[in-house]
């Protein structure tokens, strides 16, 4: 059976623009650094093959003795092209689609593997092809001529080299703002300015943050969390995030006039294993809580205490879902293997966002968006309708077209938590949270369930 996995992101620019480079095949190499060269047989037109390499040593040296040349299916100008690659038992399909949408316009990606071979080269080519499409789309932005807007923010995010961060600094360049990415160690291939930093102290990284316009910043900056609760663990969690927010306080003292909007990055397992109680912004926190989580999460919060801007807000978000969210990939590998069986008791609450609604959140904490204003203070970034963990794996069965799963034990899950150098609490602990900050100031989720969100992130 075909299946689909479908990458889309809105730019401002008009699709005759953006078809400049992507009408063009032989450009793909210079906007998705996995294709190492293109050449077409002729001019782009439907019914013209050409041959192209992938780039990796031994990948591209099996495509290149071995494949046969593509044809381009489908070329609408200005709107669709559609590339066809005959693979071992099967066929690759790529499709790009231009849709016009609110001044600027909707560009998808579609890849399609068919035939017996198209679980092996999904993982081999596929995997390849679409690491990190959003970043790609940027590049193909702004190969197109996308430059900031003259009232554009500057966007600065610290912890933007992540999966996250790279989500979003390319949602917020493509709708033609300034985005600065402060980072530990440069990343050549990412399409903006970048300042290196330790995430500790005042250095000369805090230039970033003297602009002559408007100026915004963003704090993503942690360890990841998918790590054994030993006691070094947990502090690097907290020295990560508390060390860097500091720094970043500290520097905005230094400014002749305050940070225009910050947005501070928290989670909403600051409220641990929260039971039965339905959390929302004035929630009051455990005492003392898991120190993985809360203990964790609070200092994080207190480290923002005094930053210099004018609006604030500390954004407590759940579990994001997404194409290539760590969490979403996990749980659909233990489900395709067989072990997606409710977690424990199933009736621990599983708090998520699609990612979409999670980037519609920060512009608007933002204010990029005119239909929602958000307040200074606390907003929980999770869906109206959280799951209890039994729910999630029948749904994730149901989109996966699984059959049904043994449950697994908490005593298996804390054994395989070892082996696999993570903490079992993140399957055995949940909590019930939703936003009422959202809800009171006119914020609509694109994804509010959890069928809607995987029926458009997991392959077709």
């Amino acid at each position: 059976m075909p299946r689909t996995t479908t990458y889309s992101q809105w730019i401002a620019l008009p699709p005759q623009q953006l078809w400049t480079v992507l009408g063009d095949p032989a450009r793909l190499p210079e906007w998705n650094p996995a294709v190492a060269a293109l050449t077409l047989h002729g001019a782009p037109a439907a019914g013209v093959s050409g041959d192209y390499l992938p780039r990796g040593r031994v990948t591209g040296a099996v495509h290149d003795r071995l494949a046969k040349p593509f044809v381009l299916s489908t070329f609408v100008p200005d709107r669709e092209i559609t590339l066809e690659q005959p693979e071992p038992a099967g066929t690759m399909r790529m499709r790009w689609v231009l849709t016009p949408r609110d001044g600027g316009t909707e560009l998808s990606q579609q890849l399609t593997f068919s035939g017996p071979s198209a679980a092996v080269m999904r993982k081999v080519v596929g995997d390849l092809l679409e690491t990190d499409a959003h970043t790609c789309f940027t590049r193909l932005a702004q190969l197109a001529g996308l430059r900031p807007a003259e009232d554009a923010l500057t966007i600065v995010i610290a912890g933007g080299t992540g999966a996250l961060g790279r989500i979003l600094a390319a949602d917020l360049a493509c709708r033609g703002q300034r985005v600065v990415i402060l980072t530990r160690r440069t990343v050549p291939e990412l399409p903006y300015p970048q300042y290196e930093w330790d995430g500790r102290g005042v250095g000369a990284w805090a230039d970033a943050l003297r602009n002559p316009g408007r100026t915004a910043v963003i704090n993503l900056a942690g360890k990841l969390v998918d790590c054994r609760p030993t006691a070094g663990n947990i502090a690097e969690l907290r020295r990560s995030r508390v060390d860097s927010t500091r720094a970043l306080v500290e520097a905005s003292k230094t400014l002749d006039r305050p940070i225009d909007y910050w947005i501070q990055a928290s989670t909403t397992a600051i409220w641990a294993d929260a039971g039965e109680t339905r959390c929302v912004e004035g929630t009051p926190l455990p005492e003392p809580g898991l120190p993985q989580m809360t203990g964790v999460a609070a200092p994080w919060e207190a480290a923002f205490d005094g930053a210099n801007a004018t609006h604030r807000i500390v954004l407590r978000t759940s579990i994001v879902l997404g194409p290539d969210a760590p969490a979403l990939k996990r749980l659909a590998q233990l489900t395709k293997a067989g072990l997606g069986g409710s977690v424990g008791n199933g009736r621990q609450w599983f708090s998520w966002i699609h990612f979409e609604d999670w980037l519609a959140i920060v512009r608007a904490g933002l204010g990029l968006d005119p239909r929602v204003a958000l307040p200074n203070g606390v907003v929980v970034a999770a869906t109206d309708f959280p799951v209890r963990n039994k729910e999630l794996m029948a749904t994730l069965r149901r989109q996966l077209r699984r059959p049904w799963s043994p449950p697994t034990p908490a005593a298996a899950l804390t054994v395989g938590a070892v082996l696999l150098r993570t903490d079992p609490a993140l399957g055995l602990t949940g909590r019930h949270a939703t936003s009422e900050v959202l809800r009171h100031n006119g914020f609509r989720f694109r994804y509010p369930t959890l069928d809607e969100a995987l029926s458009n992130l997991l392959p077709r």
